[in-house]
């Protein structure tokens, strides 16, 4: 005997669904103690964080992942001395300005900007980069730096275990932006226009 194409459809799904129900049955009735639970994600050694403060009207804002010594040789080992870093981990730190700042004598309009450093035993070399959007500093491209400033780095004399942002106000128009991470910190100051 032949079947047209919709009654075997018609059969097959009367099928599907008494089995789904006789399984679903079942699974209430089954022993779950035997199963393991997924174990949760382990905590990052690198978690994102941010600094912001609002000087003078003027809402600054660093988004960055902050990674943590944890016993290993920072400046000169895990971040070349002479290379292009990303100031950070994971992706290239942010730093946002809602208005038009001075930063070296320098005017910047007010968005968000990529933060690299390029760090020298004796100098910094600090940059913001019209790119933030980025995978650590790959795709850094230095045409597309929007300022960059020569700082002395501070030695400090006590670790800082986890690179950590400032943002502190200075005076009703001024901030100082600092970075500082191990036994080292640099900043500069960024004034409202």
């Amino acid at each position: 005997m032949k079947y047209s194409p919709i009654i075997s459809a018609i059969f097959l799904l009367v099928a599907l669904s008494c089995s789904s129900k006789t399984e679903s049955e079942n699974v209430t009735a089954e022993d779950h103690s035997q199963h393991q639970t997924a174990a949760a994600p382990a905590a990052s050694k690198s978690p994102k964080t941010e600094a912001m403060a609002v000087i003078g009207g003027n809402h600054i804002h660093i988004d960055y992942s902050s990674p943590s010594v944890r016993g290993r040789q920072i400046f000169g080992g895990l971040v070349g001395f002479g290379e292009v870093w990303s100031t950070g981990a994971h992706k290239a730190t942010s730093i946002k300005f809602d208005k038009n700042v001075l930063i070296g004598g320098k005017e910047i309009p007010a968005g968000k900007y990529g933060f690299f450093t390029i760090p020298g035993e004796t100098e910094w070399t600090l940059i913001l980069n019209k790119v933030w959007d980025m995978h650590l500093a790959d795709d850094y491209n230095s045409a597309e730096d929007i300022i960059r400033m020569t700082v002395t780095p501070e030695i400090l004399t006590e670790t800082v275990e986890s690179l950590t942002y400032t943002v502190t106000e200075k005076s009703a128009n001024t901030a100082e932006i600092s970075m500082a991470w191990d036994k080292t910190k640099v900043s500069f100051e960024v004034i409202n226009k």
